[in-house]
């Protein structure tokens, strides 16, 4: 195109693509001005103002209101801020319309009346402060009165689901039934039944005790992560490297329940870890029973927080893997089972 040439409205028409009455009317509310107006009335248009109009046309397809364009046009603001401000109107509709989707597939899932619909827009909008509370609610109506030891609800308390500013659909829908199950007091009494009776007496309530505590999410995490390493690199369990992880192992145990490392303290431990195979191998009664109650709540907040979920054939494998070498520690030299 011609820098010095005018074109008339049909042209700029077929050029900016936009219809010959909104060319008209961007003249008519000043936004636009042709150029130049023949005698007769025809609107003559010049390559800049045709770029405006395309630049126009640009941003109305991205929903910009005129009054921005208008200022834009103005120079009262800059194209950059134009756009990262409608980029935040954007973004929040988008989170908005995500919510909305939680919502209804949630709905069409459950068969949900005009009640829950209110219920779950109200989980999703809900601010930070409320959900806190509501995870605060739950964890104290479990833990009154809980026969188990001390501290122990209070390290449960802390795993908790926390929404990200821009959350998934998948996050949204795994809130919405959390927040619904925390507040339900049926879920609450299956919780605390499932904690009393599991960590109320042996073996459970050693596990729970604060020292193992200590040790499974403290002073033990750095050596179990270079035992899972082992395992996973399929490290054989009588090897000299092997021998001298469990050995660390047994004497940060020993350390955190004020014991003696000693080949008996390797036993008991090899003993346990058989338990802890056996049992995650054979799924036995208890497991529904905990996937239904505290592993629910285990499992959406890990969908919600976006963390690896409890991975039950891994713990298997690696529990497995710890008796051996612990069993191989304390074997004589060149015994066999």
């Amino acid at each position: 195109m011609d820098d010095n040439e005018l074109y008339p409205i049909g042209d700029v028409a077929r050029r900016t693509g936009l219809n010959v009455s909104a060319i008209r009317y961007y003249s008519d509310t000043a936004i636009v001005a042709p150029t130049r107006v023949t005698d007769a009335g025809h609107r003559l248009y010049d390559i800049r103002a045709i770029a405006r109009l395309e630049l126009i046309r640009t941003l109305r397809d991205l929903d910009a209101g005129l009054d921005d364009i208008r200022r834009l046009l103005d120079g009262e603001t800059s194209l950059h801020d134009l756009l990262a401000a409608h980029l935040e109107i954007v973004e929040r509709q988008e989170r908005g319309l995500r919510a909305r989707r939680a919502v209804l597939r949630t709905l069409v899932k459950q068969g949900g009346t005009a009640d829950q619909a209110a219920l779950m827009h109200k989980l999703v909008s809900m601010p930070d402060e409320e959900r806190e509370r509501l995870v605060d609610d739950f964890w104290n109506e479990v833990g009154e009165g809980l026969d188990v030891p001390s501290g122990f609800v209070e390290r449960l308390r802390t795993m908790r689901p926390s929404l990200p500013e821009d959350p998934t659909v998948t996050q949204l829908e795994a809130w919405i039934e959390l927040a619904d199950l925390v507040q339900d007091e049926e879920f609450r009494n299956t919780v605390r039944s499932y904690l009393q009776d599991t960590y109320s007496t042996s073996p459970g309530r050693d596990i729970a005790a604060t020292p193992i505590q200590d040790f499974i999410y403290g002073t033990g995490t750095v050596i179990m992560e270079e035992i899972m390493a082992a395992c996973r690199s399929g490290l054989p369990t009588d090897s000299p490297q092997a021998q001298e992880l469990v050995v660390r192992m047994t004497d940060a145990v020993a350390e955190a329940v004020g014991r003696q490392s000693t080949a008996e303290l390797r036993e008991q431990l090899a003993t346990g870890f058989v338990m802890a195979e056996r049992f995650q191998r054979e799924e036995p009664e208890e497991m529904p029973r905990y996937d239904a109650t505290h592993g629910r709540y285990v499992s959406l907040v890990a969908v919600i927080n976006e963390t690896p979920p409890d991975k039950g054939e891994e713990f298997a494998a690696l529990s497995a893997w710890l008796a051996a070498a612990l069993h191989a520690s304390v074997r004589p030299i060149g015994s066999s089972l």
